[in-house]
């Protein structure tokens, strides 16, 4: 359940919480109920009160006892009964349903009028008789002395269907290209339509002529008001023999009496949406009107608004139990909402627990969410010092600040002032004392907070009540320092002004010129009213702004002097800072540690730098077979060094080994050659022997 307040009226959302699914078994649920507080703390009112998908429009029988919901996908209408508090039985249906009304006192009987403009009846035990209408409906009502249904929708035509003879009569032919809505009124049965061209036409079910005709659509628009296009008619209501309420597709709601053609009211939304539905709440003299944001309920007879609800979802319908104060929305989700205002009347008598659940949460209210949180600002942290917590889960960003656990600012306060209480008992004990010295004779002081303020304030005031002296109908205007507003400015501390800051010291130029003028216009004033009084003409007097004509633009050098002395002000609190930072750090000796296989090479060894220079390429090759790296001489942007070696597969491995035992083994095997002479290439070196 949910409680709001608005308008210090109490509305209680008692479908506010979570769902359990369908599907779940009892164990699982009885799991949930126990670990989920928020479905601990749900109230089931009405067992599986919701539809699959959407609930388009939802009414409650004339005795009390059920409660009929239309809805979708797939189209249905479910029955609740009230005293069972649980769903009765549900009808699946071949359309969605435009509009539905229950003709006897229970469920026995009710039409439904589809929106593939069939109308379709049904008995107690369900499906009866199924018809269609010339053209797509959009409303209808049950005219009960003549047992006629008016069915009014895309067409000028008003459709009659008679269920005592069981066939259709003459139709009602309008003005209008097409009807929205219509309604009969329950004393003298006249049948009123809403056209699309902002009027409303009122009819003799009796003699079957118009008797009037409303245009609402200039009415609505408010004085300058830029005209986009006829704002439609999209709900009607009537209210005792007399009074009527019109609302239209523009988010205003009329008021008419039937004997005048002005409205005696307009009430906009102001949110420039259709008008879904009206209710009268005739003991307090209430309407109900919602559109698909929000619901309003305001006086009749002033328009001053006496509560509002706003869903978390789209309206579709309301729907007021008589004579209570719960009223049920249809809304563009599965759940339906129900909500109970005490203000408006008691809970219905099968839901009477209700008042007596009421009256203990408002003998002991909850603590709102904000109540076990402090909202405190970025400076607010520097003074605890807690800096060093945003970003934390500790802190929740919001607005110009941050929200933080009550427990832990008490904790860190506590730490950071451990005699803030004596100071607060202090300041009571001063107060007091001060408040029992104002029986006694005051004299002029100054206070003790804003001493400057108070005396500039003081003597320009001074200066007004002198001038309003000399003048014979003049009264001195009331002084900020006799304000009961503004006097906590002049007693708490927290509201001294800072001289030191950068915004005052910005704004102080300009604070004093426009000060320096004020108090040359009375010394104008005062001039001007002693000459009155003296009766002579002044002549030749030189003009003010002659004379400062040079001082108008004053303060600009002074605003940008002050902003200078500010930028050399924060240079020098950095050159401080870096100073302090530099004065503190203590210079520590860095290892690294070398991996091993490598080799350590200085950044500064020139002399092995200019050796690589000076080495052909062939023995620079050479050397990085040799290491396996890759050495590339210092840049402009530092040293560069890349290391890679090449992997082999095993195949590869061996067949080199096998290659390298070949060679040796061939070298083993070889002869030598060095007897040969190379002169003696032409004679034969051997010698044969007989």
């Amino acid at each position: 359940m949910q409680i709001s307040s608005v308008n210090d009226v109490k509305i209680y959302n008692l479908s506010y919480g979570k769902s359990l699914p369908e599907w779940l078994s009892d164990r699982k649920k009885r799991q949930l109920q126990k670990k989920d507080v928020d479905i601990q703390r749900r109230i089931e009112l009405i067992q599986d009160f919701e539809m699959p998908t959407v609930c388009t429009s939802i009414k409650v029988s004339r005795d009390g006892q059920f409660i009929l919901a239309a809805g979708t996908y797939k189209p249905r209408i479910r029955c609740y009964d009230t005293y069972q508090l649980s769903l009765k039985f549900e009808r699946c249906l071949d359309s969605d349903v435009v509009a539905f009304d229950i003709l006897s006192d229970d469920y026995s009987k009710l039409v439904f009028l589809h929106s593939d403009r069939y109308v379709e009846f049904h008995s107690q035990h369900g499906y009866y008789y199924k018809t269609r209408i010339p053209k797509f409906g959009r409303d209808f009502s049950y005219h009960y002395p003549s047992c006629d249904l008016f069915f009014v929708g895309t067409s000028s035509e008003v459709f009659r269907l008679n269920l005592e003879q069981g066939r259709f009569l003459n139709s009602l032919q309008t003005d209008a290209l097409e009807n929205n809505v219509c309604d009969i009124n329950p004393i003298h049965h006249l049948f009123a339509t809403g056209t699309s061209e902002g009027r409303v036409e009122c009819w003799d079910p009796r003699v079957r002529n118009r008797v009037g005709i409303l245009d609402c659509a200039l009415s609505s628009l408010p004085e300058g008001a830029e005209v986009r296009g006829l704002p439609a008619i999209s709900a009607l209501k009537f209210n005792g023999s007399l009074t009527m309420a019109a609302g239209t597709s523009t988010g205003q709601v009329l008021l008419y009496d039937l004997r005048s053609n002005q409205p005696l009211l307009v009430k906009d939304h102001f949110y420039s949406l259709p008008i879904k539905s009206l209710h009268f709440h005739d003991k307090l003299d209430l309407i109900v009107s919602a559109d698909s944001k929000i619901i309003k309920i305001w006086n009749k007879d002033t328009g001053k608004v006496f509560s509002s609800i706003q869903p978390q979802t789209n309206i579709n319908d309301v729907c007021i139990y008589p004579n209570t104060g719960m009223l049920f929305t249809a809304n563009e989700d599965p759940k339906m909402n129900t909500f109970y205002i005490p203000a408006l009347g008691p809970a219905p008598r099968w839901c009477s627990f209700l008042d007596n659940l009421t009256e203990e949460l408002e003998e002991s209210p909850e603590s709102t969410v904000y109540d076990d949180y402090k909202f405190v600002t970025r400076k607010d942290l520097e003074n605890l010092g807690l800096s060093h917590l945003v970003g934390s889960s500790l802190l929740r960003a919001y607005m110009h600040g941050y929200f933080m656990d009550i427990r832990l600012y008490h904790k860190v306060k506590t730490m950071a002032n451990p005699f803030a209480y004596e100071e607060y008992r202090k300041d009571k004990i001063r107060q007091k004392i001060e408040e029992s010295r104002t029986q006694r004779v005051q004299i002029k002081k100054l206070p003790k907070v804003n001493k400057e303020l108070a005396l500039k304030l003081m003597e320009e005031g001074d200066d007004e009540a002198e001038l309003a002296s000399r003048k014979k109908k003049g009264k001195a205007l009331p002084s900020i320092l006799g304000d009961d507003r503004f006097k906590v400015m002049f007693e708490n501390p927290e509201y001294q002004v800072d001289e030191h800051s950068e915004e005052f010291r910005l704004l102080n130029p300009i604070v004093s010129k426009v000060g320096q003028k004020r108090k040359k216009k009375l010394r104008l004033l005062a001039q001007q009213v002693a000459a009155d009084e003296e009766e002579e003409e002044p002549e030749g007097r030189a003009s003010s702004e002659e004379e400062s004509s040079d001082d108008d633009k004053s303060w600009v050098e002074e605003v940008r002097e002050q902003r200078r002395l500010l930028r050399q002000e924060d240079r020098d609190r950095q050159r401080q800072r870096r100073k302090e930072v530099d004065r503190n750090t203590v210079l520590q000796p860095q290892f690294y540690q070398i991996k091993a296989g490598e080799e350590f090479r200085s950044f500064n060894d020139m002399a092995r730098k200019q050796r690589l220079q000076k080495a052909s390429l062939e023995d620079r090759l050479k050397l990085e077979e040799h290491t396996g790296t890759s050495n590339m001489a210092d840049t402009a942007v530092g040293s560069k060094q890349l290391t890679f070696t090449l992997k082999k597969s095993e195949q590869q491995k061996k067949q080199q080994q096998a290659e390298r035992e070949h060679h040796e083994e061939r070298k083993k095997l070889r002869r030598s050659a060095g007897h040969l002479n190379s002169r003696g290439r032409d004679v034969c070196p051997y010698k044969v022997k007989n």
